[in-house]
């Protein structure tokens, strides 16, 4: 179920100005181990944890259902390795994401 993270900016400093580059993720979800559509509306994935390593590689696709998924909207692959990705990627159609096997992931959206 999604939950609402805090919002934390990120700052760029170019001499005596500052600049917001980028909001952090307002959403998350959790305890991935299927294809999931995590939104099905444009957004931006932000952020990938692996929380346990499986057997092979994941995917975040730029797509509206798990049917969609291939490798023509593919964005991000997913490592097999425990670990927070950032993947800071606007995703036009929606943001599916595919765990590897054996994977349980979170993902961070807005």
């Amino acid at each position: 179920m999604p939950q609402t993270a805090q919002q934390v900016a990120i700052f760029q400093q170019a001499g005596s100005n500052v600049n917001v580059l980028e909001t952090a993720a307002k959403s998350t979800h959790l305890n991935i181990t299927a294809a999931t559509v995590v939104k099905a509306a444009p957004g931006t994935a932000v952020i990938v944890n692996v929380l346990v390593v499986g057997t092979g590689t994941g995917t975040v696709n730029d797509c509206a259902t798990t049917g969609a998924v291939a490798t023509a909207n593919e964005v991000f692959v997913i490592p097999e390795a425990v670990g927070s990705y950032p993947v800071h990627f606007p995703c036009a159609v929606g943001i599916v994401v595919t765990p590897g096997t054996g994977q349980t992931l979170a993902v961070s959206y807005n």
